[in-house]
């Protein structure tokens, strides 16, 4: 039977192979040739091939191995860089192809003794080659990024939020960056960052495909982990050095509790600027340089971007949490409101960056500390309840002014109500349970949890007034430290956030509570003085009447005085309420008092001596009307 054409192809090839057998190294290049020319000459069907004493195909592996140790030790023991040449690293590569695929051919077979001795010989040349490998690829690395300067960058910012204060809203805060640019990609200078979207290509493109190349050899090999933290190790470097520079510290838990509130105000601004470059810029970079990297090997591109982000967030997870677990004082409500509104702001990018098997940790880490910090806002409402419960009901404001509890609290709930959106978000979940609030209105019932929230602490402010009111042994005093208080609530939450939150009804009702301590003063301390002002009528002698009319002018004028003596020291601290008040008291007294006088000079025993007993006329009542609340200079009552 004749021999078919594949046949004699492969009986040529075994004698050329014979012929040259004499010389190992050139058949086994030679049988290397007829491989790559044609599949139909692979190594099984080639390995009646024989060589000594050795049985079939053991000749050609060893002709194999031999050909392609010579090449990776001369590229091994090269004095240079071998990617300084693009021919010698292609040829450096070929070399490392050839020998994985020698051993995933061989493999199958290494309970065989020689052939498991031969895959011995071609693991070490493997790892000689991985060692030369790793030396290029972090040589590309070094001088790929050397030129490339993030951290130079011209950065302001400023803290959005201020202490309570009657001032008006700051404006928002800004921040600006200068980006610098890398000799081999142009970024724009003094670019201002104010969304983010910046991508920085930190390594030529040239490099990033070496790199590319030499990875998927290193993966192939086995040594992908390796690969992946030579460049992490690499990469760290760069990411941690540019947070460093836009001035982020290395603070223990203990360093932020002890920090000043200043200080820590101008460590958070720091922060907030090195969170929103590292997840926005920085990360984002070098996630897409990974996948561009280690395209097509996605675990060691998840291994490496994990390794080269974990300590830089871990340390700005450290110190937001740092002041989540700090004092629940309430002047720190506005720092942690800074740091929770950037920690949730980011939690999209945490989530985009930080999902994959290795670094889902982080994102869990990051979404843990920002509910942590969301407690702790709740916790700073919680203190300032027992502050207001706590405040000494002793503690009694001369002439009945606003008192400091009233200004702090009300100050302190606009501030807060100025970041309304996450205080609601706070709040919503799991925010306090409306039966701890009995005391409230049952149309708060449908609020949100933030309103019920504010309308629980005016409650606790106003019951906390009140208590202190009684403290005062005059009831008109009471009247007006409380008209004075409650004005101050009113004035301070209508046309506001905190207004909106309390709604139109708490403004209505506390409006007219105004009133009735209004009316309450007026009748405490004035209606005995009027009651002195009314006319007898009746079929009283004239004698009588003009006794009785005496008397009560006597007494008129002796208490008209020790009240304007007396209420010249208290304090209204509104010059509009003042003016109520004055006008108020022109309305009731000066036609009483005219109509009194008037009939006091028509009395016949007693007109003719009327300047002996009517020491004030209409007008000088009115005069000493407008002496009335207006304290001391300084006094504590006086509005700031």
């Amino acid at each position: 039977m004749a021999e078919s054409g594949e046949e004699k192809l492969l009986a040529m090839a075994r004698h050329i192979a014979k012929t040259l057998a004499q010389d190992n190294s050139i058949a086994d290049d030679i049988l290397q040739i007829f491989s790559n020319f044609d599949r139909r000459f692979s190594r099984e069907k080639l390995s009646e091939i024989s060589g000594g004493d050795h049985p079939r195909g053991y000749v050609s592996l060893e002709n194999s191995l031999n050909s392609i140790d010579r090449r990776i030790s001369h590229y091994v023991s090269f004095d240079q860089p071998i990617w300084a040449d693009a021919a010698d690293a292609a040829a450096f590569l070929e070399a490392i192809d050839e020998l994985i695929a020698t051993i995933g051919e061989w493999s199958p077979m290494a309970a065989d003794e020689t052939v498991g001795a031969f895959l011995v010989r071609a693991d070490d040349m493997l790892q000689q080659a991985m060692f030369r490998a790793e030396d290029e690829f972090r040589s590309l690395m070094e001088s790929g990024g050397e030129s490339f300067d993030l951290t130079r960058a011209d950065w302001k910012s400023e803290s959005t939020r201020n202490l309570p204060s009657d001032s008006e809203e700051d404006e928002d805060a800004k921040a600006e960056a200068v980006i610098r640019n890398s000799d081999d990609y142009q970024i724009p200078l003094a670019k201002p960052v104010s969304d983010y979207d910046v991508v920085l290509d930190a390594l030529p493109s040239g490099t990033i495909q070496d790199l590319h190349e030499i990875a998927k050899r290193m993966v192939a090999a086995g040594f992908g982990k390796e690969c992946a933290h030579m460049y992490s190790s690499c990469r760290r470097e760069f990411v941690e050095e540019s947070l460093s520079r836009l001035g982020l510290q290395k603070l223990s838990i203990e360093d932020v509790h002890k920090m000043p509130l200043q200080d820590l105000e101008d460590e958070i601004a720091r922060w907030i600027k090195a969170c929103n470059v590292a997840l926005r810029i920085l990360f984002p970079s070098e996630q897409r340089i990974c996948n561009r990297v280690f395209f097509g090997l996605s675990s060691v591109s998840d291994l490496s971007l994990m390794e080269i982000c974990r300590r830089s967030t871990l340390q700005l997870l450290n110190f937001a949490d740092a002041v989540a677990i700090g004092s629940r004082s309430p002047e720190r409500l506005f720092r942690i409101l800074d740091v929770f509104e950037t920690l949730r702001d980011l939690i999209p990018e945490f989530e985009s960056l930080f999902s994959d098997q290795y670094s889902v940790f982080l994102k869990n880490e990051a979404i843990t500390i920002w509910n942590r910090l969301g407690e702790a806002i709740k916790g700073i409402f919680m203190e300032l309840e027992n502050l207001i419960r706590r405040d000494p009901t002793k503690a009694a404001v001369p002439g009945g002014g606003l008192h400091p509890i009233t200004r702090y609290v009300m100050n302190y709930l606009r501030a807060a109500c100025r970041s309304c959106q996450t205080l609601e978000q706070v709040f919503e979940d799991g925010g306090p349970s409306l039966k701890d609030y009995t005391k409230l209105d049952e149309s708060n019932a449908s609020s949100s949890s933030l309103s019920v929230q504010m309308a629980w602490i005016m409650e606790l402010l106003e019951s906390n007034l009140e208590a202190k009111s009684k403290i005062y042994r005059d009831p008109g005093l009471c009247s007006v430290f409380m008209m004075n208080n409650g004005r101050y609530m009113v004035q301070k939450a209508r046309d506001t956030e905190l207004g909106t939150l309390l709604g139109d009804d708490w403004i209505r009702k506390h409006t007219a509570k105004v009133r009735q301590y209004h009316v309450s003063y007026q009748r405490s301390s004035w209606s005995k003085l009027l009651g002195l002002l009314k006319i007898e009528s009746g079929s009283l002698s004239s004698n009588v009447v003009a006794k009785s009319m005496k008397e009560k002018i006597k007494s008129f004028n002796m208490q008209f005085e020790d009240i304007c003596r007396l209420q010249s020291t208290w304090v209204i601290y509104d010059d509009q309420l003042r003016e109520e008040i004055r006008i108020a008291l022109e309305r009731i007294l000066l036609p009483a008092y005219g109509n009194f006088i008037k009939r006091f000079e028509n009395v016949p025993e007693l007109g003719k001596h009327a300047e002996k007993y009517i020491k004030y006329g209409v007008e000088d009542i009115e005069a000493k009307l407008q002496d009335l609340f207006h304290g001391n200079s300084g006094s504590a009552g006086s509005r700031r």
